[in-house]
């Protein structure tokens, strides 16, 4: 059974927090509430997220604050940050949201059709980024083997390498088609940079893939946040 990826809610306004669950209950993941900035830091210490959904005004420790704080830690920087808010200041109050780290910065009242569709991008991405990181685990595993395993092991592990490889070219396809269409057609600066990001992760995972290649002599390294 795959495993559900985790969401992060984080709202001081409980009627706020059961929309958002409203809205993505569809996805059919783990929905993980946060009443604060203090809270949602807390839940980041011990469990991976596909992607943050954070309230930007909040009492005490404001979203943006929140969000300095999850960029600087190691663990949880990579983790995408998509920022709600229900004020809008002008271009200089969006560039705030982005300098702090938000792959997108949504206006409520949003569309909940646009606002799963966004989130459900960066749920599949994190599911495909576990799911290779399992099987690149398992190779590595068999090809340190190799030395000692028969000439049928070692056609395995390359006809597994194989697969991984056409399983990330597939992804890597419709990243590049997303990305050609924005460009063709899109002049939202949100949609961009979700696009770049996902490019970034995508560069990362084929690396840690080719570092599996028989003859490299080194050792594949993804995030587990990628």
């Amino acid at each position: 059974m795959v495993q559900k990826a985790k969401i992060l809610l984080v709202d001081d306004r409980p009627e706020n927090l059961l929309a958002l669950e409203a809205i993505l209950s569809a996805l059919d993941q783990t929905l993980v509430r946060a009443s604060s900035g203090e809270e949602a830091l807390k839940a980041l210490l011990t469990d991976d997220f596909a992607v943050i959904l954070l309230d930007v005004q909040m009492p005490g420790m404001d979203g943006f604050e929140t969000a300095a704080h999850i960029k600087r830690r190691e663990r949880t920087r990579d983790i995408p940050i998509i920022f709600l808010t229900a004020i809008n200041h002008g271009p200089h109050h969006t560039f705030r949201g982005y300098a702090a780290g938000a792959v997108d910065y949504i206006s409520k009242p949003f569309d909940p059709w646009v606002l799963r569709a966004k989130v459900s991008v960066f749920v599949e991405l994190y599911m495909k980024n576990c799911q290779l990181r399992e099987q690149a685990s398992l190779l590595r595993l068999q090809l340190e083997g190799g030395d000692n395993s028969a000439g049928g092991e070692a056609k395995e592990s390359a006809g597994l390498l194989a697969e991984l490889s056409a399983r990330l070219a597939a992804v890597e396809e419709q990243a590049e088609a997303l990305t050609k269409q924005l460009n063709d057609e899109s002049t939202d600066a949100a949609a961009v940079a979700t696009a770049a990001h996902l490019e970034r992760k995508l560069t990362g995972l084929r690396r840690a893939l080719d570092a599996l290649e028989p003859g490299t002599g080194s050792t594949p390294s993804v995030s587990s946040q990628n």
